[in-house]
């Protein structure tokens, strides 16, 4: 069985309706990064940084998966599948994927600022000031913000470098350290690039697809199912 890799970013799922970060009208032009999305701004105001992720998650509880979601998990009926994302969101597992690494957290989750190693599932409920984790520490969503880290980093680089298929959807591969998962790809991987600005400099032969995920994934998908 080949194995698949789905490497998504912002865009598939803002065709879900969920605002994107960097965009035109996008979340960072209404908070700043510095505010709500580093440590500093995490120390300097924690009420602010946790409203601001708890509207996300009110606004993700609301939303739905959409046909790219839907059709990546699709997949999986003839194909080995690891969808990696930079997304927050839950789309990927409600839209039926079963193999999911999130390389920048969690919105349903929340974990120690103490111990990162406690995390806990906490759907869409909000965090409040005094939820604290089991050593007594404050709760923090469950996300990787700017100057940290990103943990799962080698863990996407080894599930990356023997895949026979790559589908990179709805990023634009330019945001490090994620844009180097490609550098890990195997030279025999047929790699396929969907987003409506997609741009190809990554000096690999990408089949470049620039159409919205919701049309291009489904196409994709079932043009890889009768192939198998």
């Amino acid at each position: 069985m080949k194995k698949i890799v789905v490497f998504t970013g912002a865009g598939i799922s803002a065709e879900s309706g969920i605002k994107t970060f960097r965009d035109s009208n996008g979340l960072w032009e209404e908070f700043k990064i510095e505010d709500v999305a580093t440590w500093k701004g995490w120390n300097k105001d924690r009420s602010k940084v946790i409203d601001f992720y708890n509207s996300c998650r009110r606004q993700l509880k609301n939303v739905q998966p959409n046909d790219a979601h839907k059709a990546l998990a699709k997949l999986e009926e003839k194909y080995k599948v690891v969808v990696i994302t930079q997304n927050v969101d839950d789309l990927h597992e409600r839209g039926g994927s079963t193999n999911i690494l999130h390389l920048h957290g969690e919105l349903t989750k929340a974990r120690s600022t103490m111990d990162p190693s406690l995390v806990y599932d906490i759907g869409y409920e909000d965090i409040k000031i005094g939820d604290k984790c089991d050593r007594g520490s404050q709760l923090r969503p469950h996300i990787v913000w700017f100057g940290e880290a990103v943990p799962m980093m080698e863990v996407a680089s080894n599930m990356i470098s023997d895949a026979d298929i790559i589908i990179v959807v709805g990023t634009s591969m330019q945001v490090y350290p994620a844009a180097n998962l490609i550098e890990y790809v195997s030279s025999n991987a047929e790699i396929y690039f969907i987003d409506p600005n997609a741009i190809n400099n990554l000096n690999r032969k990408i089949k470049t697809i620039r159409e919205k995920a919701g049309i291009a994934v489904p196409e994709l998908v079932n043009v890889l199912l009768k192939n198998a």
